[in-house]
């Protein structure tokens, strides 16, 4: 998996990264499903713990392309764990009260607290990468806040955050392949919006953009992953294990009971 977490400061080129890899797999598809029941399964395991101890706090961020598959990843590689210690942040458009205060107000209120796992659907990220696209910010400014993304996020890690950042990786073939599924199909014709295909023009442009976010916010502390996501299996199975291998890392136990429970009987 390392091949896919960007160094710090590497030069990230998107076109060296094949989204159609599927080295995450592990043979044939029922062999997949059963790898994703178990990753999954242990993934709820050690969520519970992670939950019970209240000695840590996980960030995940997903980013990605249009249709690149992060509520699908959320349903997916989140199946089995308990709701109450995991929670997902969604940022849309800020409002005229987030919009008067610094771009990332709106989104330290939704960091975790201890013992609870957050993962942002779409995230600060937005305010390099559409607002650039757009012409909103300038590269001034897109340099800066990249400084400030890299200090909020070492501050939340100094506080005790862990994080991992998903970019998930489809082709342009690939999200044509997926808009138009979604034209076809009355059931899911309402997750497709005309804006989807302005977006779309501008493509080459939002590719340079998270090339600059990769190389310039992949931290040791707050590393960035390229996910390739043309194959769902391999994009489930793929964070998966990063998630089991960092919560696995963490060393997590259950706290000790503060009471003493010696001679208890429930009658």
């Amino acid at each position: 998996m390392e091949k896919f977490r960007i160094k710090p400061d590497k030069k990230v080129d998107l076109s060296k990264f094949d989204s159609d890899d599927r080295s995450a797999s592990t043979g044939t598809k029922r062999q997949d499903a059963e790898e994703l029941v178990t990753l999954s399964a242990r993934l709820g395991q050690l969520q519970d713990v992670f939950y019970g101890s209240g000695a840590h706090k996980l960030l995940i961020v997903l980013q990605g392309m249009d249709t690149s598959g992060k509520d699908g990843t959320i349903r997916k590689v989140f199946g089995s764990v308990d709701p109450l210690g995991v929670r997902v942040a969604n940022f849309k458009a800020p409002t005229d009260e987030e919009k008067s205060h610094d771009f990332l107000w709106r989104i330290h209120r939704q960091t975790p607290g201890k013992g609870e796992i957050v993962i942002f659907n779409r995230s600060h990220y937005e305010d390099v990468l559409i607002t650039r696209v757009h012409g909103w910010i300038d590269k001034k400014e897109t340099k800066r806040r990249f400084r400030q993304i890299n200090e909020f996020e070492l501050m939340l890690a100094e506080h005790g955050t862990v994080i991992q950042k998903f970019f998930l990786h489809i082709s342009k073939d690939e999200q044509k392949a997926r808009l138009e599924e979604r034209l076809s199909d009355p059931d899911k014709q309402w997750k497709f919006q005309l804006g989807d295909l302005e977006e779309r023009k501008f493509w080459d442009q939002y590719t340079e953009a998270y090339e600059d976010v990769l190389q310039n916010t992949s931290t040791k502390h707050a590393p960035w992953h390229v996910v390739p996501a043309n194959s769902k299996m391999n994009r489930n199975l793929y964070i998966l294990r990063v998630l089991v291998q960092t919560l696995e890392g963490l060393k997590l136990a259950y706290p000790d009971h503060q009471e003493d429970l010696q001679g208890v009987v429930v009658e």
